[in-house]
């Protein structure tokens, strides 16, 4: 059973933390080989740029995993502490010798409450009522135990548990505290909602003007002066909570693999926009290191050529309407707490009834680390195979636009 208790912030600058990012650093570092990761490294310069990303290199993934993991941030520190927090939730988001019961979900659900598979939003043509593995999860809405698809909890997952549908990490999230892992991945589950509800619908809402101080504007000028255009867009959905994504294009370069997104979601509007930043100076880095790495990721997308991409992705590069980021709504408080319950009275607003935490802190790592599942929220953006009624809704312009 998890019981979230109040829970102070001392950081807060693009992200939030309990702890300032030093003591997390320190913490963490000593774990890395329990983790299994055997290096992490400063990419900064590979992009000039410069806003700080570092990666956290893992050999010892699990096979179907990535092994290296990049973090990012306003501060070195921060990017730091990022990467490796990012490979220890890899870690812990892998099944190895944890326990599972296969089952039908008729058969489970008639001994306890379980999450309906076909409530995770699933691919066409998955057979009804097939034997999955189950994981108990905590319903922190509804306050019940509840048991979970393993393929919602655990990636990758062994092909022996059978094909429900791809795993992903959407939704796994690591924090000093239970608290701040459980409000990191919330914002993690509601990003790639709002994100998938772009895709399926090709609107992005309008773009963000009038961020003329702070650290925002003090990244946006950073990619300026390097010849790296970014237009920042309001994609918040119908929770209401703020998601900002930032779509960079290298008018210095051309090259298709850097036309790149970011996306940041928090109840903050001012550090969703700091996340966006931060995330897609990442993306840019992310191809860059893959492309020294010998990737082929880079090489398709160059294959298809700069003014192609765009065009293909011309819904991110056409300008509309515009907003001021000083009317975006924002919730900030200085408890986590309050913001998780904040988030779950907004999703439950949308009609999203259930929010189930597992707990996948591993004890010889103590560094909390935990999956959340939003039935109902949408994949799309991250698994094309999967696209379900939020989706299909605002495809039919169903599904209003926040107008709080």
């Amino acid at each position: 059973m998890i019981r979230l208790q109040s829970c102070r912030k001392a950081y807060s600058k693009e992200t939030q933390r309990s702890v300032p990012p030093e003591e997390t650093l320190r913490r963490a570092r000593e774990l890395l080989p329990a983790a299994g990761i055997t290096r992490v490294a400063d990419i900064t310069s590979l992009d000039r740029v410069g806003i700080p990303v570092f990666s956290s290199i893992r050999p010892t993934a699990a096979t179907g995993a990535i092994s290296v993991y990049n973090g990012k941030g306003a501060t070195p520190v921060e990017a730091e502490v990022s990467a490796m927090m990012e490979g220890i939730e890899r870690y812990s988001g892998e099944m190895d010798d944890r326990e599972t019961v296969v089952r039908r979900y008729s058969e489970v659900s008639a001994e306890m409450t379980a999450i309906n598979p076909a409530d995770l939003v699933l691919p066409p043509r998955v057979p009804a009522d097939i034997p999955v593995p189950w994981v108990l999860g905590y319903d922190i809405v509804q306050e019940e135990e509840v048991l979970v698809p393993a393929h919602a909890v655990y990636h990758p997952l062994p092909v022996t548990c059978g094909r429900l549908f791809r795993t992903n990490t959407n939704g796994l999230a690591s924090g000093n505290t239970l608290e701040e892992a459980t409000f990191h991945a919330l914002m993690e589950v509601v990003e790639r909602d709002a994100w998938s509800l772009v895709e399926a619908t090709r609107k992005t809402g309008p773009r963000i003007e009038g961020i003329t101080d702070g650290l925002a504007a003090d990244l946006l000028a950073k990619f300026a002066a390097a010849g790296v255009e970014v237009t920042l867009k309001d994609i918040t959905s119908d929770t209401g909570v703020p998601t900002v994504a930032a779509v960079a294009d290298d008018v210095v370069l051309k090259d298709p693999a850097l036309l790149t997104i970011g996306m940041g979601s928090h109840t903050s509007a001012g550090i969703a926009v700091l996340r966006a930043l931060t995330e897609v100076a990442q993306s840019r880095l992310t191809q860059i290191h893959g492309a020294r790495e010998d990737t082929d990721t880079a090489d398709v997308r160059r294959k298809i050529g700069y003014e192609r991409t765009k065009r293909l992705n011309r819904h991110w590069f056409t300008d509309g309407d515009a907003v001021e980021f000083a009317t975006m709504p924002s919730f900030d408080t200085d408890d986590f707490l309050a913001d998780i319950n904040h988030v779950t009275d907004r999703l439950s607003a949308a009609g999203l009834s259930r929010v189930v935490v597992v707990d996948l802190t591993r004890p010889e790592i103590g560094i909390p680390v935990v999956r959340v599942i939003v039935p109902g929220l949408e994949i799309y953006a991250v698994d094309q195979d999967r696209i379900g009624r939020r989706c299909r809704d605002a495809r039919n312009r169903r599904l209003p636009r926040s107008q709080l």
